[in-house]
């Protein structure tokens, strides 16, 4: 099992969210973040007043999928999420040594 971890701008949640259910995937979980990387944040101006934003919104998505799905998953993501401008996001795939689904008791793969 792999546990798919990505972000996005706000606006491709939507997007993202068809595209993977269309590819088969059953649930994942969604967190409103703020974080900066290249694009560093950049300034607004507020009742005239210029003040530097430093931490840009992002949607932080989780997904645990079969191993054999994670591949087609990172590339669903990806292509639906870029938008060619800095601050497209990041996708990071990790190893799941465990999930268990609380209501039935159902362990990895089942689980999923």
């Amino acid at each position: 099992m792999k546990l798919i971890i990505a972000t996005i701008k706000p606006f491709k949640l939507e997007d993202v969210r068809e595209a993977l259910t269309a590819i088969g995937v059953r649930g994942m979980m969604v967190t409103e973040i703020k974080g900066f990387g290249s694009q560093s944040g950049h300034t607004e101006i507020y009742r005239g007043a210029e003040y530097a934003v430093n931490f840009v919104p992002k949607i932080k998505l989780e997904i645990a999928v079969a191993a054999s799905m994670a591949d087609q998953v990172v590339e669903t993501i990806a292509s639906t999420a870029r938008t060619g401008k800095i601050g497209d996001g990041k996708i990071f795939v990790l190893d799941v040594q465990q999930a268990m689904r609380v209501r039935t008791g159902e362990t990895n793969d089942d689980a999923l």
